[in-house]
Formats: C-alpha cells, sequence, structure tokens
C-alpha cells in the first residue's frame, strides 16, 4: 500500500509505492511536507501506485494525474505539445542570446522534432527518456560525438525550462548519458611548408583569409565578417569584436600583414568587406559551415586532408560530421599554428593569449596587463609566408 514519507533533503512529501514488477519506488508528490497537507500527499500516493500497478499509456497516467490535480487544486494542470513548447522557448531564448547561439539550438531541436514525427505534436509529457536515448544513438551514427553530445546538451536545457514551468514532472534527459569521444588525435598545427602549399593553389580570396588567420589568431567566422571600418592602417591596428565571446580585441598588424593590406583593393566605403565572398556566405547563413567545407576541399587539392562528402549520408561513419574533431586539419588550425609559432619564438604565454583574445582564469591571475609593445613582439614574431 502507497504512503508517504518526508525526505531529508525536499521540502515535499514523497510517495513510496512498488509498481507491476513489485519494485519499490519513490517518487515527489510535489506537496509540502506539512502534516495539515499530508491527506493531499497520501491521496497522489496512491494515483501513483494505481498508475504503476496498471498496464496505462502515458496518456492514461496523464488523465489520472490531470484530474487529481484539478480535484485538489481546482485548476487545470497545463500542458503542451513538444512542438509548440520549443516555439515558445525559442521566443523566450531570441532576447537573451546571440544570432548563432539561437541558430544552433533551432537547428538541434529541429532534428530532434524531425525524429519525433508525429510525436512531436503530442504532449510533452510522452516524451520519454527512451525517446532520447533512440535520437542520441541515430545521431551517433552520421555524426561526430562533439556535436551529438551539443544536441543532447541543447536538449537538456529546453526539458529543464519545461519542468520549471511545471509542464512535466520528471525531465526524459536527465539520466541519458552523453556518448564517449573517439580516440582520435587533437587539432595540430600546420606547418610552414604546409601553408605555402594551401597558399600556392588558393585564389586571392583564400590566400587573404589565410594570412590574416595566421598573423591575427583569429576564426574564420571573425574574419570573413571584417570590414575596412576594422582596419586603422594609421596606428597599424585592427579592431574587432569576436562573434563567439563579445571579446573586443585591438590587434596590432604584423608586418607581413602590412604589405599584405596595402595590396588589396580598397573601397570608399568603410562598410565594405575585406573578404567580399566570405562575408556574403557568413551573413546569408549565419554560421561558417559552407567556408570551413571549401577549405577542406582546398586542403584535400593540397593532399593535406582526406575528401569527404560535406552530407551526411545514412551509412555510418561517412561524412562531413564524423570527420569532425577527428583531428584532421582544418581553418581553426591556423589559430593553433599562430599561438604554436609564438610560443616557440618565446612570446610570454600572456601576450600570446591577448593576441588571440583566449581567456583564462587562472593566467589572469598571474598577468594583469598585457602592453603594446608585448602585443607588438607577439605579431613582428610570425613568419613571413
Amino acid at each position: 500500500m502507497a504512503f508517504v514519507w518526508k525526505h531529508p533533503k525536499s521540502k515535499f512529501w514523497f510517495a513510496r509505492f512498488y509498481d507491476l514488477q513489485g519494485k519499490r519506488r519513490n517518487r515527489s508528490t510535489r506537496i509540502l511536507a506539512r502534516e495539515a497537507k499530508r491527506k493531499e500527499a497520501e491521496k497522489i500516493a496512491e494515483s501513483y501506485e494505481e498508475a504503476a500497478n496498471k498496464k496505462r499509456t502515458a496518456r492514461q497516467v496523464r488523465d489520472v494525474i490531470t484530474a487529481l490535480h484539478k480535484e485538489i487544486t481546482g485548476t487545470t494542470l497545463p500542458s503542451q505539445s513538444f512542438r509548440a513548447f520549443a516555439e515558445s522557448w525559442f521566443t523566450r531564448k531570441m532576447p537573451e542570446v546571440k544570432t548563432g547561439t539561437l541558430t544552433f539550438y533551432r537547428g538541434a531541436v529541429g532534428k530532434f522534432t524531425k525524429f519525433l514525427g508525429e510525436k512531436a505534436d503530442a504532449e510533452l509529457t510522452e516524451i520519454t527518456s527512451d525517446d532520447i536515448v533512440r535520437f542520441r544513438n541515430h545521431e551517433a551514427t552520421t555524426l561526430a560525438p562533439k556535436t551529438v553530445n551539443h544536441d543532447l546538451k541543447c536538449l537538456r536545457m529546453l526539458f529543464r525550462e519545461a519542468r520549471r514551468e511545471k509542464l512535466i514532472t520528471d525531465d526524459p534527459c536527465e539520466f541519458v548519458a552523453v556518448t564517449k569521444k573517439s580516440a582520435t588525435k587533437r587539432r595540430r598545427p600546420f606547418s610552414i611548408p604546409q601553408l605555402q602549399a594551401v597558399l600556392a593553389l588558393a585564389d586571392d580570396e583564400w590566400r587573404s583569409l589565410i594570412r590574416f588567420g595566421l598573423y591575427t589568431g583569429q576564426r574564420l567566422g571573425d574574419l570573413a565578417m571584417l570590414t575596412w571600418a576594422n582596419v586603422d592602417l594609421q596606428r597599424g591596428e585592427i579592431r574587432l569584436v569576436t562573434r563567439k565571446t563579445d571579446k573586443t580585441l585591438t590587434l596590432p598588424i604584423a608586418e607581413p600583414l602590412r604589405k599584405h593590406l596595402e595590396n588589396l583593393h580598397t573601397s570608399d566605403h568603410p562598410d565594405a568587406p575585406l573578404h567580399s565572398r566570405a562575408y556574403d556566405i557568413v551573413t546569408a547563413q549565419g554560421k561558417t559551415g559552407h567556408l570551413s567545407n571549401q577549405f577542406a576541399d582546398l586542403l584535400a587539392q593540397a593532399g593535406l586532408r582526406e575528401k569527404k562528402a560535406h552530407r551526411k549520408t545514412s551509412k555510418a561513419g561517412v561524412g562531413r560530421g564524423v570527420g569532425s574533431g577527428t583531428g584532421g586539419l582544418s581553418f581553426h588550425c591556423i589559430r593553433h599554428t599562430a599561438v604554436s609559432l609564438m610560443k616557440d619564438a618565446g612570446i610570454p604565454e600572456a601576450a600570446v593569449m591577448e593576441l588571440v583574445g583566449h581567456d583564462s582564469e587562472q593566467m589572469s591571475a598571474h598577468y594583469t596587463h598585457v602592453g603594446r609593445e608585448a602585443l607588438e613582439k607577439a605579431a613582428g614574431a610570425l613568419p613571413e609566408v
């Protein structure tokens, strides 16, 4: 017979009951553990036991709880479909996160919505941990572990919000484990001969992006969005705000990059992009995936990585997603190259971190300020390619 008890770490009455297989279950009643509310909690405990001992569908269990909730509180238990809640969640997140982050949220939730099919229009309470596990395993057949775990993290956020709003009592993501990261190589820097091989095959815009990547240590998306307003040749500076961290950077222009800039076709309009094709792609798509794929093709032409399809396929282990994060060369490796070369030249780590825009609480504790002279020395340490 079901009964209620006070959990020492909770302010609510807990119900203890046995399911159809005789297994003991404990579940919060969400009723404050006060003696005056014991009968309400006991009624909920009995309903839990009743539901657990009958082969009910999720909807039937929901109906029992809904009727009980209305009998006790006089109000109807709120309900919402997964699809509808996801849309409302996006709306709330819009002013809280950057456009790129919201795009990622929509992509991750969109994949899960497509996976659910018709069930996406069922009530949130009908989404189970089994649905989450099957989705995770489905993604793991074609995507890298890092991508799968990012999507899972997004779903955790969404269902935590649904639980806070009391639309669900149990979070289906709560005990779903992340996928194990494959034992593969970490990203590595380019050698100078490798960079020269890529430059020899690249067109003018990609040669420019590669040089900007090496001499500033910045990410592809930030370089693609550079305009002439970001460049001050008179002061020898490039000023930008990073898209990923919103960090404002003022970067000294290394001499090889200055020579390159002086040879670029300039514009009278300060908002004109330095790399027009890349700028248009990132502006239209809000992300750098297409650009990264172009660079991967360039690396394949130079014999520095295997040529892979840019569309995921149904065959496990094939496609762009599985190749991500496997330690192969990519544009982001130019950032590693810049850091490695500066450190090899004896540049202090704090100066390197400031130049490329890295954040570290540990380093902040040791270095409180990095001066202009140190930054110029860091930029000047990079070789001409």
